[in-house]
């Protein structure tokens, strides 16, 4: 059952990614980012990770997502973001990926790492969120602050207002 589950979320993570790369509309694109990010916390579940999983989905799916949606929507105009053709880019493009990821595949590969052994006992997520709430509980809290002023900031920003005849319409 782990194995079909891994090649769905396999499949999800890469065609979502693949899709954000793809599409033209920067909110889809944004969107597809959201389903690579939530795969990839779907494959922490699998490794028996819910601490990792539950923090990649909070962090990166919902905060850094969240706020390329903000970002996306405040830009209006395409224009900025324009795509210039070139069929060459996209075979460059590939042949650099596959080169790449031969190159990180035998540095893997030849780094001994089948052969590392420890006797050390796997670490409780229970102690790691105790230790997040009792020693790191100002950071989070200042983090928090942050992140919900520049949201109210971007939604400010985003309100627009048309001037006519010294007059504001909403």
């Amino acid at each position: 059952m782990a194995d079909v589950v891994f090649l769905a979320l396999s499949v999800i993570t890469i065609g979502s990614a693949i899709a954000s790369l793809e599409f033209r509309s920067l909110i889809y694109g944004s969107i597809a980012l959201m389903g690579t990010l939530g795969g990839i916390a779907g494959f922490f579940l699998l490794l028996d990770s819910p601490f990792v999983a539950m923090f990649q989905l909070a962090v990166y799916v919902g905060s850094i997502a969240v706020l390329i949606l903000f970002t996306v929507m405040l830009v209006k105009r395409e224009l900025i973001f324009k795509k210039i053709e070139d069929k060459r880019r996209k075979f460059v493009g590939i042949a650099l990926m596959l080169i790449f990821i031969t190159a990180l595949g035998s540095v893997i590969m030849d780094s001994g790492i089948k052969s590392i052994t420890t006797d050390e006992p796997a670490v409780d997520f229970r102690t790691i969120g105790a230790d997040f709430l009792i020693y790191y509980w100002p950071a989070l809290i200042l983090m928090a602050l942050i992140l919900s002023g520049s949201v109210t900031g971007a939604l400010v920003l985003a309100r627009r207002e048309n001037v006519e005849n010294d007059q504001r319409t909403d």
